[in-house]
């Protein structure tokens, strides 16, 4: 008997046929992507001048200058989750950009002390399953927040939260920009400060992560109970067929 049985042995609550050591080789992709990585970018504020979309737009040209490829999508005439069918044109667009996306950034502005509706909005139509595709799991996710006063991060905190239950590799760092009105000149292009410094750290180290994740991120987010569970469903679907 192995080792790796003998200690199999002593977890009788282990299903052993789908217990995986986890395996160094499959974290190191044999054909590494060389496409660009792709990145979708929201915005939480549908106001004309809109700090984080002004935001979003910066994070746009510095991730391009990084050598990624970009799409933003505008929340404008996207219905409240639940008030129109999913082939509505903006949830039809916002799913595609979801699917073709590799990494996201979310950047939202602090209202009552909380990420905006038009935000959550947005996440809500990002479905959990669609079909057999899960189209976040995996992916990488920074976040960002823009606020009218003193530095907060409850909306950063928040979208951490549901960047969790998407399933996403949200990155360690997160921005968020106090006075955002003060930090955008008359060209609305974001001034050098500390808070732009902290965003280019953002961006930068979602790039890496993106880079480091994305080809083995199915291997990343395979879990003993998903294989266990499939089996077992597999199983009952296989004993209904033979009654």
């Amino acid at each position: 008997m192995s080792e790796q049985s003998d200690l199999l042995a002593d977890l009788p609550q282990v299903a052993a046929e789908h217990f995986q050591v986890p395996d160094l080789p499959r974290l190191r992709s044999t054909q590494p992507s060389t496409h660009a990585p792709r990145f979708l970018l929201l915005y939480g504020s549908l106001r004309q001048r809109s700090f984080s979309r002004l935001v979003v737009e910066e994070s746009a040209r510095l991730l391009q200058a990084m050598g990624a490829d970009v799409k933003i999508f505008n929340p404008s005439g996207l219905p409240l989750p639940d008030d129109a069918p999913d082939t509505h044109p903006k949830v039809v667009e916002l799913r595609e950009l979801t699917n073709w996306s590799e990494g996201m950034v979310w950047c939202s502005p602090e209202r009552h002390g909380a990420m905006t509706g038009i935000m959550k909005a947005q996440i809500d139509w990002i479905p959990l399953n669609s079909g057999a595709v899960r189209p976040t799991q995996g992916k990488t996710l920074a976040v960002m927040q823009v606020s009218g006063g003193s530095q907060s991060f409850n909306a950063v905190n928040q979208m951490r939260v549901l960047g969790r239950w998407m399933r996403m590799i949200t990155i360690p760092n997160q921005s968020s920009v106090a006075k955002a009105f003060l930090e955008f000149d008359e060209h609305d292009r974001m001034k050098p400060s500390s808070y732009h410094d902290r965003v280019v750290d953002v961006l930068e180290e979602l790039v890496k992560f993106t880079l480091l994740t994305r080809d083995v991120a199915p291997y990343l987010v395979d879990r003993y109970s998903e294989r266990k569970e499939s089996a077992e469903a597999l199983m009952k679907r296989v004993n209904q067929a033979a009654i």
